[in-house]
């Protein structure tokens, strides 16, 4: 948990995806698309990744990926990040948390 805590800190917006995840391309599409600063760690290449990815599942998050936080709160995976986009709410998170200018 204190990992996950360290990578999402003083970041803007911080994504878990792994690099087979069709989803996670999506919403890193998504993000990336509006100009975000958006930090992605692939949890298959990190040499922790195991651990990372286990805190994400004790976080509440099924799957484990893509788990997205906006301003260092856990928002959620894809169909979170989806609803909050098709509301029209996705965008001012960003620009509150910082992480676009417009």
């Amino acid at each position: 948990m204190e990992s996950v805590k360290k990578m999402v800190a003083e970041k803007p917006v911080v994504m878990f995806s792994k690099n087979k995840c069709c989803m996670c391309h999506t919403i890193k599409t998504l993000i990336s698309s509006f100009g975000a600063n958006l930090t992605v760690y692939e949890l298959d290449e990190l040499p922790n990744g195991l651990q990372v990815e286990r805190a994400l599942l004790m976080l509440g998050l099924r799957p484990s990926v893509p788990a997205v936080f906006i301003g260092q709160e856990l928002i959620g995976g894809a169909n979170e990040i989806m609803s909050l986009h098709l509301e029209g709410n996705l965008v001012p998170l960003l620009m509150k948390a910082k992480a676009l200018w417009l």
